[in-house]
């Protein structure tokens, strides 16, 4: 698998999945009917934000990740990222895959810190993979997430040292 800078002619390839997963309203703080105008703009950021796809050897987009600074002025050196994997092609190691370069990309970056705001409690799969890459969970806002079947859950705010 290839993880490179997204461009513009990635987007028709991660807008149906983004959408779906979006729509499903179990992992992510965005409006469940949010438009492809918006969501681009949300998606693929410019510098010194990066946006990156996982590409699998035929080409095909199976995940992307966004990475950003999480604040600005005196706490810019904490960076934050977001994570998309095509449930197609969910359970090949592809979350992993861009966990990893994202902390890479962070260091790099000269980032401090990742944090992550709201990871949802009931996403176990991602807080296990977080986890295992050696995030812990700072806190938990009670209640922060309405989830479609699980009601109100918490939202954890994730946390590693780079």
């Amino acid at each position: 698998m290839l993880i490179r800078k997204a461009n513009d002619k990635d987007w028709p390839a991660i807008w149906p999945f983004l959408r779906k997963v979006v729509a499903a309203g179990e992992t992510y703080t965005l409006p469940r009917d949010i438009g492809e105008k918006q969501a681009r703009e949300l998606w693929l950021l410019e510098p010194p934000g990066r946006t990156v796809v996982a590409a699998k050897p035929d080409g095909t987009i199976a995940g992307t990740a966004k990475m950003n600074p999480n604040h600005q002025g005196p706490a810019a050196h904490l960076a934050t990222a977001s994570f998309i994997v095509d449930p197609a092609h969910s359970g090949y190691g592809i979350g992993r895959a861009l966990g990893e370069h994202v902390l890479d990309w962070a260091r790099s970056e000269g980032y401090r810190a990742m944090q992550f705001n709201a990871v949802v409690e009931t996403n176990t799969r991602a807080v296990a993979l977080w986890r295992s890459l050696g995030f812990e969970v700072l806190g938990t806002v009670p209640e922060g997430f309405l989830h479609p079947t699980h009601g109100y859950v918490g939202l954890h705010i994730m946390h590693r040292h780079l």
